[in-house]
């Protein structure tokens, strides 16, 4: 494993690219255990300080778990590495509630699609599961997370990592910045049998293969609760 001497005022900076190019070229993969802090320190050829800094930044940004007495790891799962920093960002960069809906908008649509395309019969009978326990559910927090798992399950079937992280962040997003008006259209029964109905319709359009019903109904879903949570926010 061979790292560069640095020689430069934000030394901490330097010391998280070259780590992230080592992920990058596969010189370390998931799991790997960083060297000790001592041996980053001889051979970057920097401060403790500095690696440090690094280190905790990396954690921060979701690419290293740090375990007590072990040392440190490259992660060996990010599914929820995208969350808070984006959340961050999305705060000081004055982001609007919106723009999450939109975000959702334009992948939901097409997942919707791929899934009518890829979806196996296991993964059709979890959705139907999902489906039907969300139009018998009187339970409010459990009307969320069944929602949220309907969506999720189709996600799931695409196998893209990035499209089931894009919409998992979106979900954090919605309850971090949306919640009260997301909850506000799973109180009302109304909503709710319509809402049922819709995950009946798209359900139905993925299991029957069907890539542009499925988009159709993704759409139609969603511009309802895109309406019902803007007008309530």
């Amino acid at each position: 494993m061979m790292f560069t001497p640095i020689k430069n005022t934000k030394v901490y900076e330097h010391v998280i690219v070259q780590i992230e190019n080592m992920i990058m070229d596969g010189t370390l993969k998931r799991g790997d255990k960083l060297p000790s802090e001592r041996e980053l320190v001889d051979n970057f050829k920097v401060s403790r300080t500095s690696i440090r800094e690094a280190l905790r930044a990396l954690q921060v940004i979701g690419l290293i778990d740090s375990r007590q007495g072990e040392g440190n790891f490259i992660k060996q799962s990010f599914e929820d590495s995208l969350f808070e920093p984006l959340s961050i960002i999305f705060m000081l960069q004055g982001g609007k509630p919106e723009e999450i809906m939109e975000v959702r908008k334009i992948i939901e649509v097409r997942t919707a699609a791929i899934a009518a395309e890829k979806i196996n019969d296991e993964q059709l009978g979890n959705l139907e599961r999902l489906a039907n326990a969300f139009k018998t559910s009187k339970d409010e927090k459990d009307n969320v997370e069944l929602d949220k798992q309907f969506h999720y399950q189709i996600a799931q079937v695409t196998e893209n990592f990035l499209i089931k992280n894009i919409l998992n962040s979106m979900s954090f997003l919605m309850d971090s910045f949306l919640k009260e008006a997301r909850g506000k259209i799973l109180v009302n029964e109304g909503n709710l049998s319509v809402l049922a109905a819709q995950h009946i319709k798209i359900y139905e359009a993925i299991k029957n293969h069907d890539a542009k019903m499925a988009s159709e109904e993704m759409k139609k879903h969603l511009d309802f609760t895109d309406k019902y949570i803007r007008n309530n926010m």
